[in-house]
């Protein structure tokens, strides 16, 4: 595959933005979350490979976005150079859906889901009527040893009608070139910005993929050869 126009100095674009996880972001929020202008949109782990190109998406889509990471320089970030309306610090913020319903005083109507757990009770109690859901992974579950309860509110999905959708992206190929062509027109005006994490040499892989359950990289992690 030719990967003009970044194919000399942004490499590692097709890792992120470019490749698959921009067009996770593209697919899910895009195809299942059906953004409205004006509605508001809700982001777990947003300054993630994913999460940042959904939130710059979401706004580009003319929506409110508010986003959950867990840094204060990660939520700067959002907030100075993606645009992002409200940031929440899950590890400092307290309790989540209290946190969540501050600054999302009209309710959310799209949450793009990454992490699960708190974050998915927070979104269903905080969600409009006939809110949707894009189901892209729940990684706060991931490494459990053992099961752990989930959410205690998801009757809330029958009361508010709420719409919630797994996907894959590998299934949703027929969705790449347009994609292709307007992340590429964003990036080049400056519209998508994107964060790499960059680690050198192979040795430090492990190290690196074990970083990410921890939230030890800003957007997408690489390992350089």
């Amino acid at each position: 595959m030719k990967l003009e126009p970044f194919d000399n100095d942004r490499l590692s674009l097709y890792m992120g933005t470019l490749g698959m996880p921009g067009l996770t972001a593209y697919v899910g929020l895009l195809k299942f979350g059906e953004p409205k202008e004006g509605e508001t949109v809700f982001v777990s782990a947003a300054s993630g490979a994913v999460g940042a190109n959904v939130c710059q998406i979401a706004k580009l889509k003319g929506c409110r976005v508010i986003g959950s990471v867990g840094s204060d320089e990660k939520a700067q970030w959002l907030l100075d150079e993606c645009g992002v309306d409200a940031v929440i610090n899950y590890k400092t913020c307290g309790d989540l859906t209290e946190a969540l319903t501050a600054v999302a005083a009209d309710g959310i109507d799209v949450y793009f889901e990454n992490v699960g757990g708190d974050h998915l009770q927070a979104a269903l109690q905080v969600m409009n009527p006939f809110g949707r859901i894009a189901a892209c992974g729940m990684i706060a579950s991931y490494n459990n040893a053992e099961p752990v309860p989930g959410p205690n509110n998801l009757m809330l999905i029958v009361g508010k009608k709420v719409r919630i959708n797994g996907f894959i992206v590998s299934d949703h190929a027929d969705m790449r070139p347009q994609f292709l062509e307007d992340m590429v027109g964003w990036i080049e005006t400056g519209k998508i910005k994107s964060r790499e994490t960059v680690v050198e040499g192979l040795d430090n892989a492990v190290s690196a993929f074990l970083g990410l359950f921890s939230g030890e990289n800003f957007g997408k992690m690489v390992v350089k050869i």
